[in-house]
């Protein structure tokens, strides 16, 4: 599995797809995710692919318990933003929960695979047994529109 390391040039690359998430043009799906930093309280934005299924939308996490994770848990809710803003709340799924998402999303997300543990063809099993060090969370946008609206 490779780590997940956050270079100068990964940094540049985020900051362009949050601009154009804000802008309402994430490729592929993106948004960009702001919460409110643990510590410090400052927001803090990265951006997402949300992944819609079953009727919900989740946030995965293919790189691990990361900055964006520990805040979203702290806070428990988030804006994103993809041409308009909604606020989000948050619920971290069980890992036997999250191994049918997490296992979606990366059959859907190839560039995620070499941080991933499982693969796309692999039982729900192997994704149960790794879903505690890759986060899945549902997230519903507060006012109570449709899921899919807060992709919108």
């Amino acid at each position: 599995m490779a780590r997940f390391r956050r270079s100068i040039a990964r940094r540049l690359a985020d900051r362009a797809i949050v601009a154009l998430a804000r802008a309402g043009f994430g490729p592929g799906g993106a948004v960009a995710l702001t919460v409110a930093g643990r510590s410090s309280g400052e927001p803090r934005t990265t951006p997402v692919t949300p992944l819609p299924l079953d009727g919900r939308v989740h946030l995965v996490a293919p790189y691990g318990v990361v900055d964006w994770v520990r805040n979203l848990r702290a806070a428990g809710v988030a804006t994103i933003e993809r041409g308009t803003t909604h606020e989000v709340r948050a619920t971290e799924l069980p890992p036997q929960e999250a191994a049918p998402v997490l296992r979606a999303y990366v059959r859907r997300i190839p560039i995620v695979r070499p941080h991933v543990e499982a693969g796309p063809d692999d039982d729900l099993a192997a994704f149960a047994a790794i879903a505690a060090r890759h986060p899945v969370f549902v997230i519903e946008r507060i006012g109570g529109a449709a899921p899919d609206e807060a992709l919108r």
